[in-house]
């Protein structure tokens, strides 16, 4: 049990945590902060752009260092972005500052959503499926190493289904401390 005022979605890009997050955030009573639109909007930039001018690891940096502002802020529902858990000191602050929701779904499930996306940077210019594999192979142990839950879906489902079974798991497994700021 890891209590904690805080939620933080991870998972591999395409698995949800985006959409799932705008649809928890005000049933829990939290307030919704995306890692991706922080880091574009503090860079005045979209991802893509700073993926081509400073390469993922300038990105990385950027991630985070919006991390560490923001994870420490009681009461919010934070998402993080699929590679957020590629750094050692990102697992520890998610892990220390917030209850971890992993998002797992299939690759072909992810594939089928994110078909025709061109804003992914880690994924143009390859085969989706191959690269989507790739990185779950590099990334997997990691989300598992820091999430508290997993949150699997097998199937494309509407949002209120994912969302209300998200609910019932949070419900019996995260046991919410009170609203507070927790120290660096």
């Amino acid at each position: 049990m890891n209590p904690s005022p805080n939620l933080f979605l991870i998972g591999p890009t395409g698995a949800g945590k985006t959409t799932l997050g705008a649809w928890l955030a005000p049933r829990l009573g939290l307030a919704l902060l995306d890692l991706d639109r922080i880091v574009a909007a503090q860079a005045g930039m979209p991802i893509s752009e700073i993926f081509s001018r400073e390469g993922e690891v300038g990105f990385r940096v950027r991630e985070a260092a919006a991390l560490a502002e923001h994870c420490t802020h009681g009461g919010v529902l934070l998402v993080g972005g699929g590679g957020i858990v590629t750094r050692p000191e990102n697992r520890t602050r998610l892990a220390q500052n917030g209850y971890v929701l992993w998002l797992v779904a299939s690759v072909e499930l992810r594939a089928s959503r994110l078909e025709g996306d061109r804003s992914r940077p880690l994924l143009s210019g390859h085969d989706l499926r191959s690269r989507m594999q790739q990185l779950d192979d590099e990334r997997e142990s990691l989300y598992a190493g820091c999430a508290d839950l997993a949150l699997e879906q097998e199937t494309e489902m509407p949002i209120e289904a994912l969302g209300r079974r998200a609910l019932s798991l949070l419900a019996e497994r995260w046991q919410r401390s009170a609203l507070r700021e927790i120290a660096p």
